[in-house]
């Protein structure tokens, strides 16, 4: 799972700032601000959620038995970031509201990942 954690890590926070960088320079004339702060709002929280990956991924190598809220910590983000990050880049590339209205989904599963990594930490054992 550390393996898999790290790359997928690795990949999202790459996406992320190629995404920005698209943002910036190849949405810039073609969607309006508003439309843009809502992908910048996506590839921010991408990012943010590729590095708590990133420590799932290192606490996993560091630790002899995990615990299954650790595990599942790490799905939680990269599912958050699907849900959540994708809506939001659907939405301001669309312009379709009703994408909005999917991304608490993505969001709850952030929280909720967050809330697996502290559980978690109280059983991690190095």
């Amino acid at each position: 799972m550390t393996q898999i954690f790290l790359s997928i890590a690795a990949i999202l926070g790459g996406l992320s700032v190629a995404g920005g960088a698209f943002g910036a320079h190849a949405l810039r004339e073609k969607i309006s601000e508003r439309s843009l702060e809502i992908f910048d709002t996506g590839t921010r929280y991408q990012m943010y959620h590729a590095l708590a990956l990133l420590v799932v991924a290192l606490l996993l190598s560091r630790t002899e038995s995990p615990p299954a809220t650790l595990v599942a910590s790490g799905w939680l983000f990269i599912i958050g970031i699907a849900i959540f990050s994708g809506s939001l880049y659907a939405l301001s590339l669309t312009g379709v509201k009703s994408l909005g209205a999917i991304a608490p989904i993505g969001g709850a599963a952030f929280i909720a990942g967050w809330g697996a990594l502290a559980i978690a930490a109280w059983g991690l054992k190095f």
